[in-house]
């Protein structure tokens, strides 16, 4: 842009005021987009590009992955009564459903080979067994309400815990136990 006889190279706030400020003049606003579109194209090859941040090498994350005879009575429980969201998959044989940080991956157990930890010719095993789904929610009676009405096997309703949390408890399709609690 040219101003008072000097060329500047750097473009300022009031820059975009003084660019609007001649829309009003004879150019024609086709002559203007193009001008932008070259603009931003030039912007993208000289590498003004937002920059990725480098992962974190001690960062983590956990996807849970949760194994039934019936896959979309399970995500549906989640999505209904945790108000989990079904994220896109690529196989009938598994959901994965999201809420927040929180990723369940919901797989057929009959898909599983016999080499798997959980052999799927040991029906006998219950679902779970040793392991309580903790879920951190910012209301509780409201995730319990909700849990109700959509009509959750509920173990334990909700109560104030002498940990200084509130949660309340229930058991998923599959015999899954889960807790939902306050956010510490």
């Amino acid at each position: 842009m040219e101003r008072s006889g000097k060329k500047n190279n750097s473009i300022k706030k009031t820059d975009s005021l003084h660019i609007i400020s001649h829309l009003n003049t004879k150019i024609p606003m086709k002559r203007y987009l193009i001008m932008a579109l070259g603009g931003l194209a030039l912007l993208a090859i000289q590498g003004c590009t937002p920059k990725k941040t480098p992962p974190n090498p001690n960062s983590m994350s956990l996807r849970l992955e949760l194994f039934t005879k019936d896959v979309a009575k399970t995500a549906a429980f989640y999505r209904d009564v945790l108000g989990f969201e079904l994220e896109a998959s690529e196989y009938p044989t598994y959901q994965p459903v999201k809420r927040g940080n929180v990723l369940l991956g919901i797989g057929l157990l009959d898909k599983l080979s016999e080499a798997h930890h959980f052999d799927p010719g040991q029906s006998e095993i219950q679902f779970g067994y040793g392991v309580e789904i903790v879920l951190e929610v910012p209301d509780v009676t409201e995730a319990f309400e909700k849990a109700v009405n959509a009509g959750a096997s509920i173990s334990e309703t909700p109560k104030d815990q002498p940990w200084g949390l509130r949660d309340f408890r229930m058991v998923d399709p599959n015999g899954y136990y889960i807790r939902v609690t306050s956010i510490h």
